[in-house]
C-alpha cells in the first residue's frame, strides 16, 4: 500500500503519517527530513524547495517503487498538495501495481496558522515557516477532485 498526504502547512499531515507508519511492514519516507539533511540552509524560497524537492524524488522514486513491489508499504510524507505533484507520485503506484489512498486533511488556514505558531515555538520541526511563506504555499494547494482518479481518504478538521 502506497499511502499519499495532501494539506496545507501544519495541517496535520506529519502527525497522521506518523501513525501510518506505526503499522506492521511500513515504512515512512519524510521529504522534509531529507531535505533537510540534504540540503542544510539551502531551503530559503519556493524555488529552492521546488529545485531540491525535484532532485530528491528522481533520486529515490525507483527506490520507492522497488519497496512497494516487494510488499513493503510505504507512507510518503512528500506534498501531495497540487495536480502536478500528483500526477508525479501517481507513477509510483501505477510502476509498482500496488493499491494506494490519498489521505486530504482540509484544515482552514486559521487552525493550520493557530497550529504553525505552536509548532514554530516548540523548535521540534526541520523547518520554521513564517505565516508569509504559508501564505505563498498554501496560494498554490489545490483540493484533490474526483477526476484525478485517486481513492481518497478526507479528514476534516
Amino acid at each position: 500500500m502506497l499511502h499519499l498526504v495532501c494539506g496545507k502547512i501544519a495541517a496535520g499531515k506529519s502527525t497522521l503519517v506518523a501513525r501510518l507508519g506505526a503499522e506492521p511492514g511500513t515504512v515512512v519516507v519524510s521529504e522534509d527530513s531529507l531535505l533537510a539533511r540534504l540540503y542544510p540552509g539551502e531551503q530559503e524560497t519556493l524555488a529552492d524547495y521546488a529545485r531540491n524537492s525535484g532532485r530528491l524524488y528522481d533520486a529515490i522514486a525507483p527506490l520507492l517503487v522497488q519497496m512497494l513491489q516487494n510488499g513493503i508499504s510505504l507512507v510518503l510524507d512528500f506534498p501531495a498538495n497540487t495536480p502536478a505533484q500528483r500526477a508525479r507520485l501517481r507513477k509510483l503506484f501505477e510502476q509498482a501495481g500496488c493499491p494506494h489512498r490519498l489521505h486530504f486533511l482540509d484544515v482552514p488556514d486559521d487552525v493550520c496558522k493557530a497550529r504553525l505558531r505552536q509548532r514554530n515555538a516548540a523548535g521540534l520541526h526541520e523547518y520554521t515557516v513564517s505565516e508569509e511563506q504559508f501564505d505563498q504555499f498554501t496560494s498554490h494547494f489545490v483540493p484533490p477532485s474526483g477526476d484525478e482518479g485517486f481513492e481518497v481518504v478526507r479528514y476534516d478538521a
